[in-house]
């Protein structure tokens, strides 16, 4: 609507509108690894997502029991046990594409600092968007006080509990992260050795500079097996 009023300044209660709007604003960008921020699921798709499996992989392959190994990334070592008693549903499926080298030559594509210690992987576009070609839930093993302790593997997913795929997480700092409607994030492992790796990584910011974003340095997985 057009006016030839001249503007007047903003009274005291606009102002506070304004506060309380950008207040809220910023809520809602710091808890979006609660809803579907975290993983978007509309993007390309990738060869590796056509050839992944049709369905979940079966929770029984992940024997109720840990798993051992190690994973590659930018080239180092890292040493990992996975929780297969206590989230076998993500344990099989990460079992599963481990096996078949899905996370060979992905791009971790996200990198949070700040006190919200996070670096995201096993996307095969690298951009958020990508997953295995399934989708497998409820959330397992997630922590009743919403710290995802230094070290931590948990399952990325949007706020569909059931929306779980190929993307993970690696917790690089203790990190409080509110469980929302969904119910946390499935923790199926923890790193055991060579975490220093990541945080080389960390250290080294995002790209675009902020605290949430594309990591500068180079974060890229290899091959990953376990026993």
């Amino acid at each position: 609507m057009h006016t030839t009023k001249t503007p007047q300044p903003a009274t005291s209660n606009s102002k506070k509108m304004v506060v309380l709007i950008v207040a809220i604003v910023v809520a809602m960008v710091l808890l979006v690894w609660g809803g579907t921020a975290l993983m978007s699921k509309l993007g390309e798709s990738s060869d590796k997502e056509t050839l992944a499996a049709a369905a979940a992989p079966d929770p029984a392959t992940a024997q109720n029991r840990e798993w051992t190994g190690t994973m590659d990334f930018n080239g180092s070592e890292l040493g990992v046990t996975l929780f297969g008693d206590e989230a076998p549903k993500a344990v099989a499926s990460f079992l599963h594409l481990a096996e078949t080298d899905f996370f060979v030559d992905t791009k971790c594509h996200r990198l949070t600092t700040g006190g919200f210690d996070i670096l995201q992987c096993g996307d095969p576009t690298g951009t958020g968007s990508g997953g295995p070609g399934y989708e497998f839930g409820p959330v397992e093993n997630a922590p009743a006080n919403n710290v995802y302790q230094r070290g931590t593997l948990a399952m990325a997913r949007t706020s569909d509990p059931n929306s779980n795929g190929s993307q993970f997480f690696i917790v690089y700092g203790d990190t409080t992260i509110p469980s929302g409607a969904g119910g946390g994030y499935t923790v199926f492992g923890e790193i055991t050795s060579g975490l220093d790796a990541v945080e080389k990584v960390a250290g080294q910011g995002t790209s675009n500079g902020q605290q949430d974003g594309p990591p500068a340095a180079p974060a890229v997985l290899g091959v990953a097996r376990f026993k």
